[in-house]
């Protein structure tokens, strides 16, 4: 798969090309018609105008349709293997539980969302597990978002364990770093100040399960108290500079890619996903868009944006 930056460069080149083209004949053109050029001349040197200006054209859309299609190629699995019936149970921010959804919309598998309110977690009183994520697969229940990706990964590639399909050190250790440091690093950069703290709640309560006056209730005083909490989670996992740490965590993950177009290669491999997963709630709030702006992963990120493509989940 080349690369997605590529696609530009091809298709100012087509353009350029039939411009050239276009621009050349024009000249010729203009300076037969300010001559004693015959009329049937004129008519020769139109008609020549015309056939070039769509040859390239032509050719230059076929390019970029080319060239689209194999960048934006995903990996396809056999339709016989696809879960009939999938619902993840979660709470749209968490990072553990766009972990999961980046593996099911990159490998186009259709899935329902069930919100889980934070609060009375009453959408999952029927589970012993407490937490989201909670998977169903064809009435199967599958919990802890690292094994949900490993057991998933081998039902779409049956015969195949998940260590070893095309899966070696590198990935697992990268699979590591994003449970063990990388989402660590993330609620003491939302919720870093009261400003960013109101933000992120305002996000999670647009799209969470809650009453209207849940609602109020979560926008405003969880917004103060995860402020505190995040104080607490620096100093649990010594973080001096919030903003600091995330850049510096962005920089040694684009550092693991040494120059390629994803950790997995050509296409993105279980470690990509699960960075983009994670990364995926915060990146259009304020502590994402700074991440975007003082590292090198924007490049990787958008990549990453068009080798996932649209969302599988089913609207309702």
């Amino acid at each position: 798969m080349r690369r997605a930056t590529n696609l530009s460069t091809l298709y100012r080149a087509a353009s350029a090309l039939s411009a050239f083209g276009a621009a050349s004949s024009q000249r010729r053109m203009q300076s037969t018609l300010y001559s004693t050029t015959t009329s049937s001349t004129i008519n020769s040197l139109k008609s020549t105008l015309l056939t070039k200006f769509a040859a390239h054209s032509v050719a230059g859309s076929l390019l970029f349709s080319t060239a689209t299609a194999e960048a934006f190629a995903k990996e396809p699995i056999s339709i016989d293997l696809v879960p009939k019936e999938v619902v993840l149970y979660q709470y749209e921010a968490c990072p553990f539980c766009n972990k999961v959804k980046a593996f099911l919309d990159y490998y186009d598998i259709p899935y329902n969302v069930v919100e889980v309110n934070p609060m009375s977690k009453k959408e999952i009183k029927w589970s012993d597990y407490k937490k989201v994520p909670i998977l169903m697969v064809d009435g199967k229940q599958m919990v802890d978002s690292s094994a949900i990706i490993d057991e998933l990964s081998e039902k779409i590639h049956p015969g195949v364990s998940a260590g070893s399909l095309k899966e070696d050190d590198e990935e697992k250790k990268w699979r590591g770093w994003v449970d063990n440091h990388l989402v660590h690093i993330l609620s003491p950069n939302i919720y870093r100040n009261p400003t960013e703290a109101l933000e992120s709640f305002e996000y999670i309560t647009k799209h969470g399960n809650f009453s209207f006056t849940e609602r109020l209730t979560a926008k405003y005083a969880g917004a103060v108290a995860m402020y505190f909490v995040s104080k607490n989670l620096k100093k649990k996992y010594n973080i001096t500079d919030e903003r600091a740490s995330l850049y510096e965590a962005a920089e040694t993950w684009v550092d693991a890619l040494d120059g390629r177009d994803f950790l997995g290669g050509a296409t993105p491999n279980l470690a990509d996903l699960a960075v983009f997963g994670v990364l995926r709630p915060i990146r259009y709030l304020r502590s994402g868009k700074d991440m975007v702006e003082h590292t090198r992963i924007g490049d990787w990120y958008t990549r990453m944006e068009d080798a996932v493509g649209v969302p599988s989940r089913i609207q309702v």
